[in-house]
């Protein structure tokens, strides 16, 4: 199947009669993913490509260097449709049709469409024609208007390829004019012109193709490169405190022997309903005020199209002994615009009563009908302004400003992401020869901003070079930029391409604070994805280019003194199950939002920039286990390492150093107050040292150290496997065993960890009277030495101690090892 309207790339053809200098640089290839520019190269020496044939009016693309200049230029010829008059009268509608070569494309019909167009004269289309995909030789670009019936040619006009006028942004658009048909006595009003991806018809246009054949519209919509917004995110912060005249008792919702009714509130915002914990009233009391003073906390949007909703619900037991009945009372809709924005966290939010409506919903049994009224509840509420880190786990967050723009300070540096392509995709259908093939788009995301790429149809390599650009309030952030195969373009019809999901390829995060200021970084990154049958997959690797650009150092480096998040997470903070509540509903929030757009970015593709669903951080997983433990080893080898060497100083194995340390011993001892700069000057010297060792590149993903590569199939299925599980019980107890033998170990690792801090408590303690008589006795000997000698005496005796030869050293432990290893602990009164 065919798609004529979508860019099918193809390997660029190659041309006897360019070998001039001009075509050469237009054919180059961009520059290998794994190789980056010189630092403090011009950007005029950066690769732009530089036209040829009949677009070799372009020049070298010195004017795209400003706005475009991280990617390759690539050249289109660019063909406007607007409308037509004149025409000779048809049964049905008329349609165009472009052609340059073998390659051509045409206008939307509106029967088959099933929409009708404004007149049957009037499409206001955009044709982009590739040059690599273009036969150079062509020499006219033809355009039919045809006939939707049988297909006839009405009228035809052709154009010279080698005299299209170039358009560079930022030239006003080209105006279309009026062109008579040949054959026929009606017009047609378009608009021809060179230009890159750079041009402003480039998102909206479609791509022709070699074969031409017809496509649906909403295949082409969800092929289109364009920008998302996500909405204003703001917590809806409702204190539930009271509520009076709610539930008097009486007639069939009665008590029943010991139990008493509970009263509790409910609160429902979209599709989020929380509640508070149940209010019990005595048996024999009209219960005429409950109190909870309960803080409950939404995330939601603006624009704020669905109110609150509180429910005062009773539950009881029914007097016959069944169950308990549930019975609405009252309710409650609270626009949310009726809550004041609060910016300032010092500010005091005053406690409002609201009249409930009796019965607001739900039918309550007939004989309790007559014994329940409305009543009033007492509320604190208000919106305050949330951050985008909410959406996402706050160690990939894009964005830690507050909602309201007020709040913002000015942007410090500026990123651009030049989005290559990718390499080496994993084919995900098989075409029509037997070869495999990907439909690949890429999302990228930075704060409140979400870009994707247009989609590149039936190909494993896919050459996107479109360029973005985003504003950075905080270096510390992180860049999200994740791989799709389209699955739209499998089914004929709307309704049966929704039912498809995009398929994921892979992701890349980069850290903005490890990239250095005005340097282009142009990088592969490779695209793995964890299977729970396959293990660690390499799908291909993507292709970027970025540069942070510094707008302020001085701003820069006082932001790293200043707090990451916004002074209301500090002086109103959150609980940690609040936060993890609220990050699901605002990635719900977001998926919804962008869900309707068009075309939509789809909730999968949402879902899985956000890592929204993924419980792998709070649930048991060996894997990572395994790498957190490797990771643990890592960081506290180096302190493993100096500990051996300084033994290995005080044993004399290289006398030397040993020499070197007894005499910066003495110096330091005679003149203690060098130790502080000493130690701060051996840091300084340490990093200027390790500076020709930094990163040459942003860190990926490390699938070494995530122990990805020797994971089995059983490992990577238990931690992909759902909360609660939903394997076979004869799984489940395997894994429960190997669980508890990790377990084991780790729970007497914790146990020496916690027997060695009760022995040092227990010195104190008394929990052995002649060890911390020996001990009270010994602190008041070393007191009273302390005292009476100086402190470099003290220090170059003890250092002398510590360096003595090994003839005066003994194999056997020392005594105060021996004492503090027969300390008790609290491990004798466990059971």
């Amino acid at each position: 199947m065919a798609y004529p309207y979508v860019f099918r790339a193809q390997a660029p053809p190659v041309r006897a009669e360019d070998n001039n200098k001009a075509a050469k640089d237009a054919a180059a290839p961009v520059p290998q993913a794994r190789e980056q520019w010189p630092t403090g190269a011009s950007r005029s020496a950066r690769p732009h490509g530089a036209g040829a044939g009949w677009l070799g009016g372009l020049g070298s693309g010195e004017r795209l260097a400003s706005a475009y200049d991280l990617v390759e230029t690539m050249h289109y010829l660019y063909v406007r449709v607007v409308k037509a008059r004149g025409l000779p009268p048809s049964a049905s509608s008329h349609y165009v049709e472009a052609r340059v070569g073998n390659h051509r494309a045409a206008t939307r019909r509106s029967a088959s469409e099933g929409k009708a167009a404004a007149s049957p004269g009037e499409w206001n289309q955009v044709f982009a024609f590739s040059r690599d995909g273009v036969q150079a030789t062509a020499p006219a670009l033809e355009v039919f208007v045809r006939d939707d019936k049988d297909g006839g040619c009405v009228g035809r006009v052709a154009f010279d390829v080698s005299e299209v006028p170039v358009r560079v942004p930022p030239d006003s658009p080209l105006a279309p004019q009026w062109y008579r048909l040949e054959g026929a006595g009606g017009e047609v009003m378009l608009a021809v012109w060179a230009g890159t991806q750079a041009d402003e018809a480039f998102p909206d246009a479609w791509h022709a193709t070699a074969d031409g054949a017809a496509a649906a519209v909403h295949q082409v919509q969800s092929t289109r490169s364009k920008v998302y917004v996500t909405p204003k995110l703001w917590y809806l912060r409702m204190s539930v405190l009271e509520a009076q005249d709610v539930a008097p008792l009486g007639g069939g919702f009665a008590y029943s022997g010991q139990h008493a009714a509970e009263v509790f509130a409910k609160v429902q915002v979209g599709g989020v309903v929380l509640r508070t914990r149940p209010c019990r009233a005595t048996r024999g009391s009209p219960m005429t005020s409950v109190a909870w003073d309960e803080e409950l906390v939404f995330a939601v949007a603006e624009p704020f199209e669905d109110p609150a909703v509180l429910i005062i619900e009773a539950r009881g037991a029914h007097p016959a002994g069944k169950n308990k009945d549930e019975i609405i009372i009252g309710r409650a809709v609270l626009p949310l615009a009726l809550f004041e924005k609060r910016l300032d966290g010092r500010r005091h939010v005053q406690a409002q009563w609201f009249s409930l409506e009796p019965f607001g919903f739900g039918r309550p049994p007939p004989e309790a009908a007559a014994a329940f009224a409305g009543g009033r509840v007492q509320l604190r509420a208000c919106l305050e302004g949330a951050y985008h880190v909410m959406e996402e786990p706050a160690m990939y967050a894009s964005d830690a400003r507050p909602t309201a723009r007020q709040l913002w300070r000015s942007p410090v540096a500026v990123l651009e992401v030049g989005v290559l392509g990718a390499q080496g995709l994993t084919p995900m259908k098989t075409a029509g020869s037997g070869r495999g093939v990907t439909d690949a788009y890429c999302v990228a995301k930075y704060g409140n901003k979400w870009v994707r790429t247009r989609t590149v149809v039936d190909s494993c390599e896919p050459r996107w070079n479109e360029q973005y650009t985003w504003e950075v309030y905080d270096p510390c952030t992180v860049l999200t930029l994740a791989v799709f195969n389209n699955c739209h373009l499998a089914a004929g019809d709307p309704a049966a391409a929704a039912a498809f999901r995009d398929q994921r390829i892979g992701k890349v995060r980069i850290r903005l604070s490890t990239l250095e200021m005005d340097k282009v970084y142009t990088n592969a990154y490779p695209l793995v994805t964890l299977h729970d049958a396959s293990g660690l997959r390499k799908n291909g690797e993507l292709r970027l280019a970025v540069r942070l650009t510094c707008l302020s150092l001085g701003a820069v480096v006082r932001l790293y003194g200043q707090p990451f998040l916004p002074t209301m997470h500090y002086t109103h903070p959150l609980s940690a199950p609040q936060l993890d509540t609220l990050r699901r509903q605002a990635a719900g929030i977001v998926a919804a939002r962008l869900g309707r757009a068009e075309p939509p970015l789809r909730r999968e593709v949402v879902e899985y920039m956000l890592d929204a669903g993924s419980h792998a951080s709070w649930t048991w997983s060996i894997r990572r286990s395994k790498a957190n433990f490797l990771r643990a080893t890592a960081l506290l080898s180096a302190a493993a390492g100096a500990a051996r060497r300084l033994a290995g100083v005080c044993c004399w194995e290289k006398p030397a150093a040993t020499f070197l340390a007894h005499v910066l011993l003495v110096t330091l001892a005679c003149s203690p107050e060098l130790v502080p700069p000493a130690a701060f000057l051996y840091m300084a010297a340490a990093a200027v040292w390790n500076y020709r060792r930094r990163p040459r590149r942003p860190a990926h993903v490390d699938t070494r150290l995530s122990c990805a590569e020797a994971a089995r199939a059983d490992e990577l299925d238990e931690e992909q496997d759902t909360f609660p599980t939903s394997r076979a019980n004869a799984v489940v107890r395997v894994r429960y065993d190997r669980l508890r033998s990790v377990a084991g170990r780790i729970q007497t690792v914790v146990g020496d960890v916690a027997t060695q801090g009760e022995r040092v408590r227990s010195l104190l303690a008394w929990r052995d009277p002649r060890a911390t008589a020996i001990f009270t006795a010994f602190c008041l000997a070393a007191a009273v030495v302390l005292y009476v000698t100086p402190a470099r005496v003290v220090v170059l005796v003890v250092g002398l101690y510590a360096l003595r030869h090994p003839r005066f050293r003994s194999r056997l432990p020392s005594a105060a090892g021996n004492f503090f290893k027969r300390l008790p602990s609290r491990a004798d009164t466990m059971l």
